[in-house]
């Protein structure tokens, strides 16, 4: 009789490109707005349980660098000289919240929106070019709570991993540097300047760059499992290859190794087409890559081919085309789960996952997901 593994120790013999007792099944980000519609309100813990799933905990704590005067205002970093006001604007639709940010040379304003599904960014925070010396002049930036990071490890032990995220900007921001300056910016003025003036987007680049530094130089001794990077504003679907290699990976790459040097492991999340940029993202040595978003969600992954092109030198994450598959007869749910790992599963290295979020679904075919992949054994 083989020994029990664990989930922790699924995941990692997968992020190690090995092969562990079975394929590793679980899911991204599970949404509140699934869980109260569907699942009765329970937890995204209880929800991997119940679905027999391999558990992913985010865990984010973070802290004020006090010595610099930081302090936290409810959610968001303040300094003497960046102070974040918020007030809720009237709104019929949306839930509508303004950002005044203070500073001794200039007031910022973004503005927010949300609805029951997610948040977005409907004014942005970058409205002139010189709003960036603003930025790099006077913004806060945290530090992880490495005491925090390493309680919620031990206390998880190997029922899961434990995955963060790599810091983004003040109010609203996502992993990537290029991704974070786009939602700062806007992503389509952000690809017009890489045209019209591109040494002001590697100035701001730079900016966006050394403030997330500030936190990977925190990250020395912190347990975690995988931190998250990037962002789907770099897929193909959004930018070209060319800028992909001028104004992403020069950036993005240094965040990566700087990170490898504390022992930290990156995947690398392109949300969007990536089949012209597999060697483009998999050069920046992440140790995997999401979401392998196939064509029925806004893609373009060819689980095979990747597989065949990168998958001996990467783990691989994703490829589940969760739009038909949680919505779908579970017998059918079950034939998609049997051909992602027939085309990525071999010799291990795969993690079954969706390709991102998902709202909308049947629970029975989520259940039929995990179950098919549990049987899934190497």
């Amino acid at each position: 009789m083989k020994n029990e593994v664990s989930s922790k120790e699924r995941f990692i013999k997968a992020f190690c490109r090995e092969k562990a007792d079975r394929l590793p099944v679980t899911s991204h980000h599970v949404q509140d707005y699934f869980l109260k519609k569907y699942m009765n309100g329970i937890s995204s813990t209880e929800f991997f349980k119940e679905m027999q799933m391999d558990l992913i905990e985010w865990c984010m704590p973070l802290r004020a660098d006090e010595n610099k005067g930081q302090y936290y205002n409810g959610l968001y970093l303040n300094s003497p000289d960046w102070k974040v006001m918020i007030t809720d604007i009237p709104n019929s639709v949306y839930n509508t919240q303004r950002f005044d940010i203070i500073t001794p040379k200039k007031t910022l304003t973004t503005v927010l929106q949300s609805n029951e599904y997610t948040t977005w960014v409907a004014e942005h925070l970058i409205k002139e070019k010189n709003d960036i010396d603003i930025l790099a002049e006077y913004m806060p930036w945290p530090l992880y709570d490495i005491e925090a990071i390493n309680k919620r490890y031990i206390e998880l032990g190997n029922a899961g991993i434990l995955r963060g995220h790599i810091t983004t900007c003040n109010i609203y921001g996502q992993p990537g540097c290029w991704q974070d300056l786009a939602c700062c910016y806007g992503i389509e003025k952000l690809i017009m300047e890489t045209y019209d003036d591109p040494e002001w987007v590697h100035t701001a680049l730079k900016v966006i760059l050394d403030k997330k530094m500030i936190a990977v130089n925190s990250l020395n001794g912190a347990k975690y499992d995988i931190l998250e990077l990037g962002g789907g504003d770099a897929s193909s679907t959004v930018i070209s290859p060319k800028i992909l290699r001028e104004f992403v990976i020069p950036y993005d790459t240094q965040i990566i190794a700087k990170a490898h040097e504390y022992n930290q492991r990156i995947v690398y999340h392109t949300c969007g087409g990536m089949m012209p940029i597999l060697e483009d993202i998999q050069s920046m040595n992440p140790d995997a890559m999401e979401t392998l978003t196939p064509v029925g969600m806004g893609g373009d992954v060819i689980l095979g081919e990747v597989k065949k092109r990168i998958g001996d030198k990467v783990c691989l994450i994703g490829g589940f085309d969760q739009g038909h598959g949680f919505t779908c007869d579970p017998e059918e749910t079950r034939k998609m789960v049997r051909k992602a790992f027939q085309d990525a599963g071999e010799n291990g290295g795969y993690i079954l996952c969706p390709s991102d979020h998902f709202f909308d679904a049947k629970v029975e075919c989520i259940k039929a997901f995990a179950d098919e992949a549990r049987k899934c054994n190497y």
